[in-house]
């Protein structure tokens, strides 16, 4: 068995989801083991204790793995990358993060340290491929995956104004425009809902409950807060429409799981989204912030079955593809083909 480093944050011990990578592990095995580092709230002990790993842990004759973000992680990322540097460790970037292809316009020599010193890039999807390339830097896409038999589908043939929302509460996904979809759609569906799932960020859920207040529609959304994955899938029965709202995105595994289980997606064309949803084929995309496309688009799902039958089928058709068992081999084949078997 092969042994790999895994820098990240793998939080799921706090109460936070689980990290593509804390998924991913037990499908790796037992070819690959991952030692996954950290799992620590607070930054500083977090980013000491990823330093930490680097110089107990790395092996010359193994690649560690980096998730790397655009925001405060990215600086996680670069000096976990020097360290490997500084010791003759080969590293891989896992990318991350809608927002990289602008981390690669503001500080490019700072990208150049990191991204020119990986062995590998590897990119959850073609959007990042694309913007790295434009960049000078060769990306291998390896999707973000979902155990497909996790999701049970149910056919949307016939939807209700019931509309579903799961994300971080944070201000690059734009959560209020969720609130404001609702309140246009109670016009002319006077019996509309929404849910909106998820922990908060950075006080967008006080917003978001302040603005549903104000707009008198605050008695038709529900504020789950976060919620165990098994939980939400089966809240999600009760809804018929996803609605994704964000600003900025790479590959969303949230968008993905609501594929998986049937439910039609309308989603603003951010970052990769276009890479993942394609329109009126998979799923319906609308402008990033254009509450009233959103609107129309969720109208047409309600007033023509056959189309939201139709984006139910081929949404969890291509969700199947990101199963588990599948990108576990690929990520099998990319640990061994280069380094071996050995431990």
């Amino acid at each position: 068995m092969k042994t790999i480093l895994y820098i990240g944050n793998h939080l799921s011990r706090g109460g936070a989801y689980p990290s593509v990578a804390e998924s991913l592990a037990p499908y790796l095995l037992p070819e690959v083991q991952l030692r996954l580092v950290s799992h620590y709230r607070n930054k500083p002990l977090r980013l000491a204790h990823m330093l930490w790993a680097v110089v107990r842990f790395g092996r010359k004759e193994h690649p560690v793995l980096i998730d790397t973000y655009s925001s405060l992680n990215f600086w996680y990322a670069l000096l976990c990358g020097i360290g490997c540097r500084l010791m003759g460790i080969p590293y891989y970037c896992v990318l991350h993060g809608g927002n990289l292809p602008d981390r690669l316009k503001r500080t490019p020599q700072f990208c150049r340290w990191l991204f020119g010193g990986a062995r590998r890039l590897i990119s959850p999807s073609g959007y990042l491929q694309d913007a790295f390339r434009k960049a000078g830097y060769e990306a291998e896409v390896i999707p973000n995956p979902i155990p497909i038999a996790n999701y049970p589908f149910k056919l949307r043939d016939r939807v209700r104004p019931r509309l579903l929302w799961v994300r971080a509460f944070s201000v690059i996904y734009h959560p209020q425009m969720a609130i404001r979809v609702l309140h246009e759609l109670v016009k002319d569906y006077p019996d509309a809902e929404l849910c909106m799932v998820g922990p908060d960020k950075d006080g967008s859920m006080g917003k978001c409950k302040a603005m549903a207040e104000a707009l008198g529609i605050a008695e038709r959304v529900t504020f789950t807060g976060l919620l165990p994955k098994d939980e939400w899938i089966r809240l999600s029965a009760d809804y018929d429409i996803f609605i994704n709202t964000t600003n900025v995105d790479n590959m969303p595994v949230s968008v993905i799981e609501a594929m998986a289980l049937g439910l039609p997606v309308v989603c603003t064309d951010a970052g990769g989204l276009p890479y993942l949803i394609k329109d009126d084929k998979t799923g319906l995309l609308v402008s990033v912030g254009d509450v009233g496309e959103m609107v129309a688009r969720v109208t047409q799902l309600l007033d023509d079955p056959e189309v939201s039958a139709r984006l139910s089928v081929a949404g969890r058709k291509q969700a199947e593809e990101f199963d588990m068992e599948k990108v576990a081999q690929l990520w099998k084949k990319l640990l061994t083909e280069e380094y071996g078997e050995g431990k």
